[in-house]
């Protein structure tokens, strides 16, 4: 089997409807890793379902994909011709109101867990509650435990305040996976200058979404505007703490956007930002339709001025860094220790 030419390709988030066609386009567009959503709203017995499902489709599939947990198993992907897959939630609602449960669902696989999707939970504030009271009780636990234990803390869907306070409670970087710049386009979900510049700071990773409501000009954002947004966002937080989560939702059904809105919270529509007039996914933008497409954002990046060893950053060397450093337990000499030590 002869070694890729292209740099470690990883996409930090999708959903999409899951089947042989998408394993196999993830091979054609060079994907190492990609972590994907198992949980929206889904209680524990429900996301120990959703991860019997995976288990099939790694028994039906070993050629194409499977199971990982390390940064290794990247590097393995790469050596075998395969893609590895990381599981992550959108939601709290699988660790239910049981800390215990943090524990478990790594050991299940879990890798990323993000605090809140758009409401309010249990643990933080979501991007489209008016009062963002940031990071609860149970959260601070919650956040300590996940940095005991290897569980990445995301907060894309998160409010500010909120997002703030979990960098600096927590003493492991955590991640956006997939927002972008609010500079660039002022959704709900993306960032501010102050959330971008404190995520640099404290060794945490940004991915781009190329999800057409977080994007200008929507799904007619063109890739010379998707990649000049990172490199605006570069200028601002660097390139070692950038990377791509596409948030591509391939082959799903309108329904399940409804679904990821409403969960069981409501008996309305939940109305995202940009969706009243067109409720179902939103057409993607014509250089990105699937997993094939991925090398046209390694050439975008080119085209606006990233060299060689930065566009291999962004593509995966960066989250793959991330992998390294953050899926394990947490080291001895972290800053909760070094602090324990100098009382």
């Amino acid at each position: 089997m002869s070694a890729p030419t292209h740099p470690i390709r990883i996409d930090c988030l999708q959903y999409c409807n899951w089947s042989e066609t998408i394993f196999r386009q993830m091979r054609q567009g060079g994907l190492d890793a990609v972590h994907v959503t198992i949980a929206y709203h889904e209680n524990f017995r429900e996301t120990v379902h959703n991860i019997e499902k995976w288990n099939r489709w790694f028994e039906q599939f070993p050629s194409l994909i499977f199971q990982g947990f390390s940064g290794q198993d990247v590097r393995r992907a790469r050596e075998t011709g395969r893609t590895a897959i990381f599981f992550g939630f959108q939601n709290p609602s699988p660790i239910e109101d049981d800390i215990g449960l943090v524990e478990i669902v790594h050991r299940l696989g879990a890798r990323f867990m993000q605090l809140s999707y758009n409401n309010q939970s249990l643990l933080a504030t979501g991007c489209y509650e008016a009062d963002d009271a940031g990071i609860t009780r149970m959260g601070r636990q919650v956040i300590k435990e996940m940095n005991r234990v290897g569980l990445v803390v995301d907060m894309s869907h998160s409010a500010e305040r909120s997002t703030l306070e979990a960098m600096e409670i927590s003493e492991r970087p955590i991640a956006i996976t997939h927002a972008n710049p609010a500079f660039w386009h002022s959704a709900l979900r993306n960032k501010s200058d102050v959330v971008l510049r404190a995520l640099a700071e404290s060794g945490g990773m940004l991915g781009f979404s190329a999800y057409p409501h977080h994007l200008k000009d929507n799904s007619n954002c063109t890739l010379e505007s998707y990649c000049e947004m990172i490199a605006r966002t570069a200028e601002l937080m660097g390139t070692d703490h950038i990377g791509i989560g596409t948030d591509l939702c391939q082959d799903q059904p309108d329904h399940v956007v409804e679904w990821m809105r409403t969960g069981r919270w409501t008996r309305e529509i939940d109305y995202g930002e940009g969706t009243r007039d067109n409720p179902g996914f939103p057409t993607m933008p014509a250089w990105f339709n699937d997993n094939r497409d991925f090398g046209n954002i390694e050439s975008g990046l080119k085209s606006v001025g990233f060299d060689a060893s930065d566009v291999a950053a962004i593509m995966g060397g960066n989250w793959l860094d991330f992998y390294d450093q953050s899926f394990g337990p947490q080291p001895s000499n972290s800053a909760h220790d070094q602090r324990r030590a100098a009382e």
